[in-house]
This record gives C-alpha cells, structure tokens and sequence, in this order.
C-alpha cells in the first residue's frame, strides 16, 4: 500500500488549512451579517423587538462568531508553524490584519457586548439599564467596524500568498512591510479610541475596505 497522504506533512498542512477555511468562513460570515444585516435592522426595529433580538438572538450568534474567530486563530498559527520557512510579505501583512480581528473580537466586541446584553435583560426583566451600557455599544460597534474594513485587505493578502507565485509583493521591501504596519497599527488605534467616520454606513466600510486594500498593495509595490 502506498503511504496515506493525510498523514504527510503535506496532508497535515492541508488539513489545517481545511480547519481554517471552515472557521473563517464561519467567523466573517458572521462578521457581516453584525455589520450589514442585524445592525441594519436594529436601526430601524421597535424598541421591543431589538431588545428581544438583544437577549436571545445576539448571545447564540456571538458564541458562534468568537468561536469562530479562535479557531480561526488556533489553526491559523498551526499553518505558520507549517509553514515558518516559507513566510512571505503577503501573509505577514494577511496575518497581522487576522490577528488583530481575533483580538478585538475577545477584547472588544464581546466584553463590551456581554454588557448590553446584561443590560437589555436587565430592562426586561423590570429593572435599570446599566450605566456602562451606553458607551459599551458604541465601543462593539466601532471594533466591529474596524473588523469589517480589515478583513478585506486581510482576505486579499491571504489568498495572495498562496494562490500567487511567491505572494503580489514577494519582492518587496521591508521599509514598505514598516509603512503597511504603521497604517495598519494607526486603525487599530483608531478602532479603540476613534470614531467610525466613512465606516459609518455599509457602503462606506465596503468602499473603505476596498480602498485600504490598495493603499496597502500600492504601498508594498512603490516601496
């Protein structure tokens, strides 16, 4: 019998990156349907029915999509350690994007969301809104926004890096790996303590999303 590849380091590294797909697409499906779908709704939904939504919707998705996002994670460092030597630009960039949607999601989103969620039951149940509540929303809202403009950059780098000989910018340098990082650390800064501007709307974190994207490509390919 010949060998069974599955087992190789081939079929191993294949059977990561299996794990990886299933949990990203489970995790940025989600991903958008918070930002243009649910968060559409609540815009315009009766009080009563958001706070429904709010207590027994939201806490089901969200165990799914900051599951989603660790596993995603997890199974994301077992590739890099696959494949340590043969690391390119592409998934740097790509990986640091997906690093930094893991964390805001367990740092940001979901703390901040347990406390709207404790809240609107709370109301439900006849007593006060929690004071935290009001700030804690818009802090969710503006990681997952920041997540949602992220995730384009993060998919195209990603897909690059295996799907193009040697990744879009195999022969960059690192002064526009430097830059990329800056850009990418200034959002980051700026989705904890800034405002969603343009990404205020679906279309303009869709528009902003596609622009960072060449703005980070076109960076890595002047410098």
């Amino acid at each position: 019998m010949g060998d069974i590849a599955l087992f190789s380091s081939f079929g191993l590294d294949y059977v990561f990156r299996w794990l990886h797909f299933l949990a990203g697409v489970t995790w940025i499906g989600l991903l958008y349907y918070f930002n243009f779908v649910q968060g559409e709704y609540f815009k315009e939904a009766e009080a009563a029915h958001r706070s429904g939504a709010i207590q027994k919707l939201v806490p089901r998705a969200l165990w799914w999509f900051r599951w989603a996002a660790m596993f995603t994670f997890l199974t994301g460092v077992g590739l890099l350690a696959f494949r340590h030597q043969g690391l390119t630009y592409d998934i740097t960039i790509g990986a640091t994007l997906g690093t930094l949607m893991f964390l805001n999601v367990w740092l940001i989103i979901w703390p901040n969301q347990k406390i709207v969620i404790a809240s609107a039951t709370q109301v439900a149940e006849g007593g006060e809104a929690l004071p935290e509540a009001a700030a804690s929303a818009p802090k969710a809202a503006l990681a997952s926004r920041t997540n949602t403009l992220f995730s384009l950059p993060m998919l195209f780098f990603m897909g690059s890096s295996t799907h193009m000989s040697n990744g879009l910018v195999g022969d960059a340098s690192t002064v526009g790996l430097g830059v990329i990082l800056l850009i990418i650390a200034a959002l980051q800064v700026n989705g904890i303590v800034g405002k969603q501007g343009p990404m205020t709307t679906v279309n303009g974190v869709i528009g902003s999303g596609f622009a960072l994207t060449v703005v980070l490509y076109g960076v890595m390919a002047v410098l």
